[in-house]
């Protein structure tokens, strides 16, 4: 005789947690929205040791007489806005802040034309020759600064000088033993080709990579309108790529106009003073002369010179921006 087969019982329902108490789920909500922060918060306090507080202090330090005495026994006094006005009255500093300023764009301009130059040729490359010629930016770009330096201070080497016997051995027979660091014009361009050289990479790999976000359809559609070269870049590549190059230009005015280990290991700023720029001055001034506080006053006008033009071009770009939208 054929009997029901037998059901199992039922499992038990598991008993719930309880839920937490109001007081705990705010603790945990509170710790949960300051925990990125305390996650940050060891970045924060050493860029405020390393940045915020030399920045301070040299501001601190332009508002007092601060010379080779205060700096063994202490006791700065405190003198207002004597040392601006007496570093704004010099004719010297004015000088200077005039060659910065043409310093500063003659290397921007000359970086963002190479880089977007290189960055249309690696668009137009095949996948090994491209992989070649970043390789080559990359390697150029992690070269240490002193390195890089050093390396141009041999091939200008007036007598055992790469460039000087290619020179001589093409037949320019007057730059045997030319001696490229005792003239200010020339010592002028190697820093500018050495800079160029070395901020090149950054901003050609950069716009590179701007340029592989753009949609193939816009360059087919400029084509088919008979658009050159030069008009297709200004009609599509560059309004699409505008605040890349808006940010690549203030990145590059940046490490210009800050410019100083190359200048420095080079030519100190000679010769007659052709290649002296704002912070090569300001630390004539403070190490030759131990006048910290003259130092201190040109360093925050550096500052702000330097945070005037990029807020000037910051701007400018959202001003076109907004015209675009």
């Amino acid at each position: 005789m054929l009997t029901a087969p037998e059901t199992e019982p039922e499992a038990a329902p598991r008993p719930t947690a309880p839920a937490p108490p109001p007081r705990t789920r705010a603790r945990r909500g509170a710790l949960a929205a300051v925990r990125p922060y305390l996650l940050i918060a060891p970045t924060l306090v050493g860029t405020a040791f390393l940045l915020l507080y030399p920045l301070l202090r040299n501001l601190l330090m332009s508002f007092q007489h601060f010379r080779m005495a205060e700096l063994i026994r202490g006791g700065a006094e405190f003198v207002g806005l004597a040392n601006y006005t007496q570093v704004l009255a010099d004719p010297d500093f004015w000088t200077v802040v005039r060659r910065t300023l043409g310093w500063t764009a003659l290397n921007t301009a000359l970086i963002v034309l190479s880089g977007t130059l290189i960055a249309l040729m690696l668009a137009k490359l095949g996948r090994r020759m491209r992989l070649a010629v970043m390789s080559g930016l990359v390697l150029t770009w992690a070269t240490p600064v002193i390195a890089a330096t050093t390396i141009f201070q041999w091939l200008f080497q007036s007598r055992f000088g790469v460039v000087n016997w290619s020179l001589d051995a093409l037949g320019f027979h007057g730059f045997r033993d030319y001696a490229w660091f005792a003239h200010g014009g020339s010592t002028y361009a190697i820093l500018v080709g050495l800079i160029v050289w070395q901020s090149v990479p950054f901003a050609a790999l950069t716009l590179y990579g701007g340029l592989t976000t753009i949609p193939a359809e816009l360059y087919e559609a400029a084509r088919l309108d008979g658009a050159g070269a030069w008009q297709t870049f200004r009609l599509v590549t560059f309004p699409v790529l505008r605040p890349l190059f808006a940010l690549v230009t203030s990145l590059e005015v940046i490490w210009c106009f800050k410019c100083f280990a190359q200048i420095w290991v080079i030519s100190q700023g000679g010769p007659s003073n052709a290649t002296t720029t704002l912070p090569v001055y300001a630390f004539q001034i403070a190490q030759s002369l131990h006048k910290y506080d003259l130092g201190s006053a040109v360093s925050t006008l550096t500052v702000l010179i330097l945070a005037g033009a990029l807020v000037f071009n910051l701007r400018r770009m959202f001003r076109q921006e907004g015209e675009a939208l």
